[in-house]
Parts: C-alpha cells; sequence; structure tokens
C-alpha cells in the first residue's frame, strides 16, 4: 500500500476533495433542494454533487481501482467480495447536518485493503474555525491540515487520570442516546461533548477527545476514512462485542456492528461497555 498511496498520489488526492467541498460549500451558501431516499433518510444536491467529484477523482488517479459510494448504485456482495483493494467513499457524512447548517459535515474517502481501511482523507469545509482536513496512512502516521496550511502530525492520546483531568467522551448529535447514558454513567470522572459525522473518530484521533462510543447504526462509508486517521494515530476502532478491530466488505450487508474508537483499551471502559450494553 505504502507503494501504491505515494505522497504525490496522497497531495494530489487531497486537493480534489478540497475541490469537491468547495462544490458542496457553494451549495451550502444558497438555497437547495432536499429529497428522501428509500430509508427515510435526506438527500441533498450537494451529496451528489461531492459524489460525482470524488469518484471522478478516483477513477483519474486511480482507473483500476473500484469505487463503493454510498450514493452508487448498489453493487452485489458476490462482486464485493473479490475485491482485494476498493475505494470506500461517504461524499457527504453528516447531511442532517448540513441541512441545518451547523457545519458539522465531511466528506470521507477511505481506501480499503483485504477489509482493512489502510488510507483516509476526512474534509470538513464548514467548521467555524476554518477548513479542517485529516489524512491518516498505514505505516505513514495522521496529520491534520487546517486552513489551507501545513500538515501537522497527530496522535491520540493516553488516557488520563480521570481525578485531575475529566476523560472527554464524544457522543452522536441524533443516535443512541440511551445506551450512550447507560456507559457514560459507569465511567469515572468525565464530560460529553455531542458532535455530527466523521468529526468524532478525528476528535480521538488528534487528542482531543478519549472514547467515542457508537452505540447506534452506521454503515461502512460513515467510519472508513476516520477510522484509517484513528489507526494511523495510534488509536483502535473496535467492535463492541469483540473488542477487535472493525473490518469492512465481510458479509452483505454495509451495516457496521457498534463500536468504540479509543485511544488505548483501559479496564474501567471495557467493563462500563459490557455492562451497558448487556
Amino acid at each position: 500500500m505504502t507503494d501504491f498511496i505515494t505522497d504525490s498520489t496522497r497531495n494530489r488526492l487531497i486537493e480534489g476533495v478540497h475541490v469537491a467541498g468547495q462544490e458542496i460549500m457553494a451549495i451550502y451558501r444558497r438555497d437547495f433542494a432536499i429529497e428522501e431516499k428509500a430509508d427515510a433518510s435526506p438527500l441533498t444536491e450537494a451529496d451528489m454533487a461531492s459524489h460525482h467529484a470524488l469518484v471522478g477523482l478516483l477513477e483519474a488517479i486511480t482507473p483500476k481501482v473500484p469505487i463503493l459510494s454510498e450514493e452508487s448504485a448498489e453493487i452485489r456482495y458476490e462482486t464485493r467480495q473479490t475485491w482485494q483493494r476498493y475505494w470506500l467513499i461517504d461524499p457527504l457524512d453528516g447531511t442532517k447536518e448540513f441541512i441545518s447548517h451547523n457545519g458539522e459535515f465531511t466528506l470521507n474517502v477511505a481506501l480499503v485493503e483485504d477489509g482493512v481501511p489502510v488510507f483516509g482523507i476526512v474534509h470538513a469545509p464548514a467548521l467555524e474555525s476554518g477548513p479542517a482536513t485529516w489524512w491518516g496512512q498505514h505505516g505513514q502516521g495522521a496529520c491534520k491540515r487546517e486552513n489551507g496550511g501545513d500538515d501537522q502530525p497527530i496522535h491520540a492520546r493516553a488516557l488520563p487520570d480521570p481525578q485531575a483531568e475529566p476523560w472527554k467522551i464524544i457522543g452522536s448529535r441524533r443516535h443512541g442516546a440511551e445506551i450512550f447514558e447507560a456507559f457514560c454513567q459507569r465511567l469515572p470522572a468525565h464530560e460529553c461533548v455531542s458532535m455530527g459525522s466523521s468529526l468524532k473518530l478525528c476528535l480521538v484521533a488528534e487528542g482531543n477527545a478519549d472514547l467515542y462510543p457508537r452505540l447506534a447504526p452506521t454503515s461502512e462509508w460513515d467510519t472508513a476514512a476516520a477510522q484509517a486517521v484513528v489507526t494511523a494515530a495510534g488509536g483502535q476502532v473496535l467492535n463492541v462485542e469483540t473488542l477487535e478491530p472493525l473490518r469492512c466488505n465481510q458479509q452483505d450487508s454495509v451495516l457496521n456492528p457498534f463500536f468504540i474508537v479509543c485511544g488505548q483499551r483501559d479496564q474501567r471502559w471495557e467493563n462500563a461497555l459490557r455492562e451497558s450494553v448487556a
């Protein structure tokens, strides 16, 4: 994989994702149509504009690598299971955040090899502090790029002593509140912050949060890019039931199991997790 994603290729990909982000920001700043998918989730013209931009980018740079996008036609598992390497993208993660204009949405591009996200780009073009991009690559580490500046290395942090510094727990704005609260009640001293989209995983990757338990449904394209960032930054994204790393493309369904994102494993939160989801 290291030879496949060179520094030059990575920079071309990041630049292309930024262009896609500019396209959806043009839509973000004006009125836009909202449709409803078969599963009742919203779809905007920004989702599709980003989809076409990202697919075009990947086809131009890596024409032989298959692409699975949230907004592409369904691809049967009989086909997908033959893929040793493929791109997995979520053109607009956090469509509800996009619609509500709170800035907490992202563009997500992941390279998956043998079920493992080994490279990922997460781009947030509408944060109050300015555009931010996180990328992570197996064997190369993880970085954050803000406001068009240089890449700054990021690392997941070790859990602090909760008596000296409360743990920082990230939760979803919209999903899984009951189990999340049960989990948090069993933790040592902590504080909770709610946020949308794959930004939650990136906060763990950059050491600004300690745990993100996702105890509600997600799909593989929601998490793969940010999982690559987290793992390249030294953290982990673990299946809640097995505490094994989350994997992609292992079954017909693209739904993830419940998972937890952490800088490191610790018996205190593992016990809390086990008791809250029992």
